[in-house]
């Protein structure tokens, strides 16, 4: 073998550990990134392979629902939408980590959907855990979480709001107070007032608050406590 011939060899080494090393990078950001949304290009057409393709068969993926779903199951949950149904979803604002065989990919994602000519939306955040084994990336684990949305405003009964003004006790030295003002009403505690936006004539919501508040009539027709519902339990403040 000649000087030149090893010469030769050596800069093709070198080329090739220079590429590798550049996919590495790649890998952690834009093509994380490609081939995540890939999978979210794959669902509305209920297509399972990208699923398939990219996520580990030990992984541990968590959906906004509150369910955690292993590689069999995820792969079964990809169904095609139902007639009538079209949608959509992207991803934005991505961040990645990279540290050796190992990527993390943060990112928010803007969800479209039409439902026989109604449009909805959605926000949700995911992190998604990649990890490189044998030379190959994939998903080892996911967490998605929905962000918090208003209700929609509904409409108020103003002629229902005077049954609702006065103090409710949650134990002793612990009230709220509930008053109108220019045909809206309001909720106060130490200090802190807060407007009970109408999602129905008799439900309320508090804006950027999880929960809804509604009010309690006892037998006779009369408001006898304030119901503080979150996630399906109630808090209950009786009327004073």
């Amino acid at each position: 073998m000649t000087s030149s011939s090893l010469a030769v060899i050596l800069l093709s080494f070198q080329l090739a550990n220079v590429t590798s090393a550049a996919d590495s990078i790649s890998i952690a950001q834009a093509e994380l990134v490609r081939r995540t949304q890939e999978l979210y290009d794959a669902l509305s057409a209920g297509n399972p392979a990208p699923f398939r393709k990219y996520f580990a068969d030990d992984c541990i993926f968590s959906d906004e629902k509150g369910r955690t779903l292993d590689k069999v199951k995820l792969v079964a949950d990809i169904t095609p939408l139902p007639n009538g149904y079209s949608g959509a979803i992207k991803i934005d604002k991505p961040q990645s980590r990279l540290a050796g065989d190992a990527a993390v990919l943060n990112y928010d994602l803007d969800e479209k959907e039409t439902i026989f000519g109604q449009n909805l939306t959605a926000r949700y955040h995911v992190t998604d855990t990649w990890l490189r084994r044998t030379g190959e990336w994939q998903i080892v684990a996911s967490q998605a979480m929905r962000y918090y949305e208003d209700p929609a405003i509904g409409k108020a009964d103003p002629k229902k709001f005077p049954d609702y003004i006065g103090t409710y006790e949650l134990a002793p030295g612990q009230t709220r107070m509930v008053s109108v003002k220019e045909h809206k009403l309001f909720v106060e505690r130490k200090g802190k007032t807060e407007q009970l936006v109408p999602e129905t004539c008799d439900l309320f919501f508090r804006k950027g608050v999880e929960g809804r508040i509604l009010f309690r009539r006892n037998d006779r027709g009369e408001v006898d406590a304030l119901i503080d519902r979150r996630n399906n339990e109630d808090v209950v403040w009786r009327k004073k």
